[in-house]
């Protein structure tokens, strides 16, 4: 097919030398502007990547730091927790304490308020199921531990 046919004057197919250079300098300004790209690619991949790393251990370090301090923070909490703990058990024992000293004295002593204690438990587990009474007989307030046993048979 020539160009007569396709409805192209053949004067018009002839490229001036200016386009000819306008079209080369493309060429080589779009091989330039490819290879220049490549080289930011080259380098600049392995830089990001170095950098990625290093703001990834940062990151680690950071949580690291803050999960130590977050379990100085409860251990601290669980010290002073106990402390308070301590501190209360104290407070009720010397308050028992006194409750028990004011008890005796108003029974008349240690012994009555031991006699009064035991009776008080048989009251309140009087009727309750698994209770069970054991009387350990007694010379002088001591237990008879030899009562009931048995000579050795012979």
């Amino acid at each position: 097919m020539t160009a007569a046919v396709c409805g192209v004057h053949p004067e018009r197919l002839q490229i001036s030398g200016e386009a000819r250079m306008r079209g080369v300098g493309f060429t080589i300004g779009s091989v330039i502007a490819v290879g220049v790209l490549i080289a930011v690619v080259l380098v600049g991949f392995p830089t990001y990547n170095v950098y990625s790393k290093q703001m990834a251990g940062k990151a680690a370090y950071e949580e690291a730091v803050q999960n130590r301090r977050i379990r100085v923070l409860e251990a601290q909490a669980a010290l002073d927790s106990a402390k308070l703990t301590a501190a209360a058990e104290i407070e009720r024992a010397k308050g028992a304490n006194e409750a028990n000293r004011i008890m005796a004295q108003a029974l008349g002593g240690p012994e009555a308020y031991l006699r009064w204690s035991y009776i008080n438990m048989l009251q309140e587990t009087a009727g309750k199921e698994g209770r069970q009474t054991i009387y350990i007989p007694t010379e002088a307030g001591m237990p008879i531990l030899e009562a009931g046993q048995r000579p050795p048979a012979r």
